[in-house]
């Protein structure tokens, strides 16, 4: 007899679900949320597992490892398509959504999530780090900003290097106002020094790298984005094709379909959100700060004399992704020319 488990986590408790290939349920219970103690349950004898379904979430990276490592069939699957799935149910509880999962399972109804390595894994885990840090640093500065408007001082236009300077100045004989400001102060510069040793070890990272390197000579694309590309995808080969990349990331548009209408509507805006981000800022500054000329770039401009600037840079990450897939699996610099390079897609 051949089973099937369902398993829905919480930071505490993980409700599972074992059904048999009949839809029977053989047992339910709740486990503590550690891969440890969920080994135990499903290595009992009795079971003859052929699949365990564990849906994407922040703990399923590090269960799906220590349940995989056991030799156990567990498969991550897709957040979305198990929403859609357990929509039918009429009462959503953990109980009740154990028992869909463990339904797809039986009747093989899901989509598998690649599960990253645990280098690219903490590659992201630094990048994100960083990417907080940056924005704790903004979120003063605005703060500081707001605090001295209502005195009427205004900090205008400035950069980060002369931003204490112009606060300071500002502060000139407002004592009361100046200890006020002096410990938000204080505090940019601790989390701008922390900022620091996360972006030099982004930048160690990448000089040591082959593919980031590679990625690099992409204008527009900078050792944030490329070790943000290289972390996120992890493995070239999982996908079929290079173009299947931009659907993945969540850039490309989404049709609806039915009868006689066909409309095609703004992009899913589904999976990474933080490449999509990165793509969508490599686009902008190769549309609008490099300087130098590529096939890429005139494409690109193309798209925005007929459709705008706003589509031209989406389609341009789009593109981007493509690209930089087809020259990690190739092993090839970006074509600057004209001339169809294996890059090129």
């Amino acid at each position: 007899m051949k089973h099937y488990v369902g398993m829905d986590v919480s930071v505490k408790e993980t409700s599972l679900c074992i059904v048999d290939e009949a839809g029977g349920i053989c047992r339910e219970l709740k486990v503590s949320s550690h891969p440890d103690d969920l080994i135990e349950v499903l290595n009992d004898p009795a079971w003859h597992l052929v699949r365990i379904g564990l849906e994407a979430g922040p703990l399923s990276q590090w269960l799906f490892e220590g349940l995989s490592n056991a030799g156990l069939p567990v498969v991550c699957i897709e957040t979305r398509h198990t929403k859609a799935f357990l929509k039918a149910t009429v009462n959503t509880t953990d109980r009740n959504d154990a028992r869909g999962i463990a339904q797809m399972m039986r009747v093989n109804l899901f989509r598998p999530v690649h599960v990253k390595t645990i280098s690219s894994q903490q590659r992201r885990a630094l990048l994100t780090a960083r990417k907080l840090i940056l924005n704790k640093i903004r979120d003063i500065e605005n703060d500081i900003r707001g605090l001295l408007r209502n005195f009427g001082l205004k900090v205008g236009l400035i950069g980060r290097i002369g931003f204490v300077a112009r606060i300071r100045e500002l502060l000139e004989g407002m004592v009361d106002l100046a200890e006020i400001i002096e410990p938000l102060l204080s505090a940019r510069q601790q989390l701008r020094e922390s900022f620091e040793v996360l972006h030099r070890k982004v930048l160690s990272i990448v000089r040591n790298d082959v593919t980031c390197r590679r990625l690099m000579t992409i204008p527009g694309v900078g050792p944030v984005v490329a070790l943000g590309f290289v972390s996120t995808i992890d493995i070239p080969g999982r996908f079929k094709n290079s173009k299947a990349v931009g659907p993945a990331l969540g850039l490309t548009p989404v049709m609806n379909q039915s009868g006689e209408s066909n409309r095609v509507g703004r992009i899913s805006l589904c999976g990474d959100i933080m490449m999509r981000t990165l793509l969508y800022e490599a686009a902008q500054v190769m549309l609008t700060v490099v300087r130098k000329w590529s096939w890429l770039k005139a494409w690109a401009m193309n798209i925005a004399k007929r459709r705008g600037h706003q589509k031209a840079i989406v389609a341009l990450a789009r593109r981007l992704a493509v690209i930089m897939h087809r020259m990690w699996s190739n092993g090839t610099d970006f074509q600057w020319s004209k001339d169809s390079g294996p890059a090129k897609a």
